[in-house]
């Protein structure tokens, strides 16, 4: 199963690694393939104070980290993604957060769900038709099993 993951989740495993997101994406099987565009790495960097204030650990303890989350992640350019689905993911995000826009279309792009914890996201597509979503629970599910 291909899944997208976006910047707030990976932003949430590297807070806390021991929580159920950082537990999915360390430990999760080769039945579930994450994907991001390399975007996510720009954006863990530009908070990465932010992230050195929240856990108080030492740079090359987040670092080791971020490095492990990013082996389980496939990272993807953004020139592999069609413009027209590009435009499409532009027209979904445009009055929420332009930073989402490439996360939405490489959902589009594999056909498959997004995992996201941003709630004004998830409303939003919904109301627009996109319905491509999946939970951490319902990933927490497939990794007990």
């Amino acid at each position: 199963m291909r899944i997208v993951v976006d910047t707030n989740i990976v932003f949430s495993a590297i807070l806390n690694s021991q929580s159920w997101i950082g537990q999915i994406l360390l430990h999760s099987d080769k039945n579930l393939r994450f994907y991001s565009p390399k975007f996510l790495q720009i954006e863990i960097q530009n908070h990465f104070g932010k992230i050195r204030k929240l856990t108080k650990r030492p740079d090359s303890e987040i670092y080791e980290l971020i490095d492990i989350l990013y082996s389980k992640i496939h990272f993807i350019s953004e020139e592999f993604i069609q413009k027209e689905t590009l435009r499409k993911a532009d027209e979904l995000t445009k009055d929420i957060d332009f930073d989402d826009v490439l996360f939405v279309a490489l959902s589009m792009h594999f056909n498959c769900k997004l995992w996201t914890g941003d709630k004004v996201l998830m409303n939003s597509l919904k109301t627009k038709g996109f319905k491509r979503f999946v939970s951490t629970q319902e990933l927490l599910q497939r990794l007990k099993k």
